[in-house]
């Protein structure tokens, strides 16, 4: 179906009536667009054939595509190759996580049912734990935030308390995705480390914009995904420790080591590795112009000297660069900001 204007302009009746100064998007944290390098690789791998689990010619090709891109998310990501379990995008590797890590600490120990979150957590993790409370007799621990959303070593200890056995997990997001304030992982690592307590930590709003290395992270299990990072929609991965083995959530063919099976998106894996290739490589230089933008942005939030129309929110120092964070006077259209 065309939806042109005949004069190749689509859903407009021509250049004239085109807006001469278009929106400007300004919501990457809750997706970005597609990077020119990821589109060119998905659309070359989507005019190929092949099942990756496939025992023939087609099938052994579509593999080298997968394992080519384990190799160079894992190189993106500070993670040995074994370690990258592809999902179809950061809620289902959350679901992973939680779920799989705690069906398994509970067989292992069946005093252990707690998991400790901060409220502030994405919803994928959130609700996959009150998903725990509802049906398999989880009990939530609350890790407590200051007014920024930090998480601090101390407040972990605190959560965790006397009973660091009765733990089946902890999960801590590394950059928030709505004030961009940056979790210390490698310290809260280590206080878990001190109780042999598992750490996820989601990583979908960091992966972009801070250096992300899994080993040196200390976590047990890292969630990222494809379109927060210029990579398309429908593909992101677990890493997981050669420790972790949390239990299956899709039962199947057995696909990626029998953790999360499923035919394989070999075009969006491809596009998935080929921008996160992209990202490492220009991370550093990202980072100093989005800090420049966030903070003219934080600098023009005023309509005038006594009448501020929005108000920062977040940390001055801890914070990612890539978000600016402001809480909007009620009385104030948002759309005209």
């Amino acid at each position: 179906m065309d939806y042109s204007d005949g004069a190749g302009q689509p859903g407009a009746a021509g250049a004239a009536e085109q807006n001469p100064h278009p929106p400007v998007y300004l919501d990457n944290a809750a997706t970005a667009p597609m990077l020119p390098e990821a589109i060119a690789a998905m659309t070359e791998e989507l005019a190929r054939l092949g099942n990756p689990s496939s025992l023939h010619n087609a099938g052994r090709r579509a593999r080298r595509v997968v394992e080519e891109s384990r190799e160079q998310i894992a190189e993106a990501f500070g993670a040995r190759p074994s370690e990258v379990i592809f999902t179809s995008g950061g809620t289902e590797a959350d679901n992973l996580a939680i779920k799989g890590l705690f069906w398994a600490r509970r067989a292992d120990g069946p005093r252990r049912r707690r998991v400790l979150i901060p409220a502030t957590e994405h919803h994928a993790v959130l609700d996959s734990a009150g998903w725990l409370a509802s049906h398999e007799g989880a009990e939530i621990g609350w890790i407590g935030v200051d007014g920024t959303g930090m998480v601090s070593a101390d407040s972990l200890r605190d959560a965790i308390g006397p009973d660091p056995d009765s733990v089946a997990l902890v999960s801590v997001m590394w950059a928030n995705n709505e004030v961009g304030t940056i979790a210390p992982i490698a310290e809260l690592a280590a206080v878990c480390a001190e109780h042999a307590i598992p750490l996820h930590t989601d990583a979908v709003q960091a992966a972009a914009q801070v250096p992300v290395h899994f080993a040196e992270s200390g976590a047990d299990a890292l969630t990222v995904t494809g379109h927060k990072l210029g990579g398309p929609v429908g593909a992101g991965a677990l890493l997981l420790a050669r420790e972790a083995q949390p239990v299956p959530v899709l039962h199947g063919g057995g696909q990626e080591s029998d953790i999360r099976s499923g035919t394989l998106d070999a075009p969006a894996i491809r596009a998935f590795a080929t921008a996160a290739q992209v990202v490492a490589k220009t991370r550093d230089f990202e980072a100093v112009r989005l800090a420049a933008l966030r903070d003219r942005v934080r600098v023009h939030r005023r309509s005038g000297p006594a009448q501020p129309r929005a108000a920062r929110h977040g940390r001055r120092r801890g914070q990612g660069p890539w978000l600016a964070a402001f809480l909007v006077r009620p009385d104030i259209d948002p759309g005209g900001l």
